[in-house]
């Protein structure tokens, strides 16, 4: 039976991750490798299966995702992000404070890969609840859950940009669907959750104590929006545009070229590196030794893509892939909840919001390719499940309660939940979506 191996290879995944503490990279490979034994492949197309699965998903994702680090690098290191923050607390003031820190979350966000966005924002959050004397869960929850929703469901997030590529969806579309699903979602479990968390007590260390930060020396505010904003509103125009009825074969042909994820970031990545760099006194070689660092940091994320890449191509070569759409689409489950449900298990036992992205998308693809669900919202549906109820086995988890010394059941009933809301109120967005679209 088909299913029997393909449950016995994500259960060796898991274990590998979970028990063995195994890189994700290898167990993905390790993962493939059974799942091919299992499968009855013959053992000289294995080696070939592996090596296509790895480069054929990187081949399309390693420049956007590359680029993107160092895109969000600049920003951050440049003290844009900075700037947004203050601007935007500035704009909405101190009593609509959570809905300043929302819009900082989810538009710092969009540039700024997740961790670095948690790391970057938190002493801000502790610097504001100082000088307003609000509950730092209060102020800070919103932010998170911003930041949180963008690594979900944003290109070009590493994994929303993965999942584009596994199931042959529109990038561009995909951010529009994104923001359309993201924006209440993050209402809902930004500002109207935090209103319930003013009564935890949190015990920062003496580390995130403020210091204050010469506003001249930050880069203007309009710099530091276009800037951050640029690659989405690229992306987001040109396909627009590409839609417009009676255009010229050639301009479609041009906005295709500009639109393209890579070519957008690269162009974005040279403006920023000039009007937050080098035009602002910063030396380029500083600005280069930057972006070294960006990628050292993306290279874990590359090499996990590329394991999944080589799962994924195991079940095409085996013809496991049409076998596994048919019994899916046979199944009295919506697919985009399918979907969402397999991302929420594997997020379950593994805790990494990539990993369990990536594994779903596996098994959810043929299904996908077999024009049984919109390949631009399955791509949510799986980031939303990826989100789901953050727990032990996760990073941030630990993130999160160690920066703001919270006990185990204040982390649960804040973060935990956040990340739930998150995760449920997002598929039910995007079944909404799914409806007219």
């Amino acid at each position: 039976m088909t299913l029997l191996p393909i449950i016995a290879a994500v259960a060796l995944l898991v274990l590998l991750i979970a028990a063995g503490k195994v890189p994700p990279f290898v167990a993905f490979i390790i993962a493939a490798l059974a799942a091919a034994l299992m499968l009855g492949m013959p053992l000289a197309k294995i080696p070939g299966s592996i090596e296509k699965g790895i480069g054929d998903l990187l081949g399309g994702l390693a420049g956007v995702i590359v680029l993107g680090a160092m895109f969000g690098k600049l920003i951050a290191d440049s003290g844009a992000a900075q700037r947004i923050a203050e601007s935007l607390i500035s704009l909405f003031g101190q009593k609509r404070l959570p809905i300043a820190m929302t819009a900082t979350g989810f538009i710092v966000g969009i540039p700024l890969f997740y961790n670095v966005g948690f790391v970057l924002m938190v002493p801000l959050v502790f610097s504001i609840t100082y000088r307003a004397k609000l509950p730092a869960i209060y102020v800070g929850m919103p932010l998170f859950a911003g930041l949180s929703i963008a690594h979900g469901f944003l290109p070009p997030h590493p994994s929303p940009t993965a999942l584009v590529t596994q199931f042959n969806a529109n990038l561009g579309l995909t951010l529009i669907y994104g923001l359309i699903v993201g924006i209440p979602t993050l209402l809902i479990a930004g500002p109207l959750f935090a209103t319930t968390l003013k009564g935890i007590v949190v015990k920062p260390s003496a580390l995130f104590k403020p210091s204050e930060t010469k506003s001249a020396d930050l880069p203007g505010a309009f710099n530091s929006f276009a800037c951050a904003l640029l690659p989405v509103v690229l992306i987001a125009a040109t396909t627009a545009l590409a839609y417009w009825p009676g255009i010229d074969p050639n301009t479609k042909s041009l906005l295709t070229l500009v639109g393209n994820p890579t070519i957008v970031l690269l162009v974005s990545l040279a403006i920023a590196a000039v009007t937050l760099g080098t035009a602002r006194g910063k030396p380029l070689r500083e600005v280069m030794d930057g972006f070294g660092g960006a990628i050292r940091d993306i290279a874990a994320i590359l090499l996990i893509i590329g394991g999944a890449g080589a799962l994924k191509q195991v079940l095409v070569d085996s013809g496991t892939d049409a076998q596994l759409a048919a019994m899916l689409g046979g199944l009295p489950i919506p697919p985009l909840l399918l979907g969402w449900l397999l991302a929420f298990a594997i997020r379950i036992a593994l805790g990494s919001a990539t990993v369990a992205g990536l594994t779903a998308a596996s098994l959810i693809r043929p299904l996908v390719l077999a024009g049984h669900a919109n390949p631009n919202l399955m791509v949510l549906a799986v980031g939303a499940g990826s989100l789901m109820c953050s727990h032990v086995n996760d990073s941030g988890f630990w993130m999160f309660k160690e920066y703001f010394g919270l006990s185990l059941r204040d982390t649960f009933r804040s973060w935990t939940a956040m990340e739930t809301i998150v995760g449920t109120f997002g598929l039910g967005f995007v079944l909404l979506l799914s409806l007219w679209v």
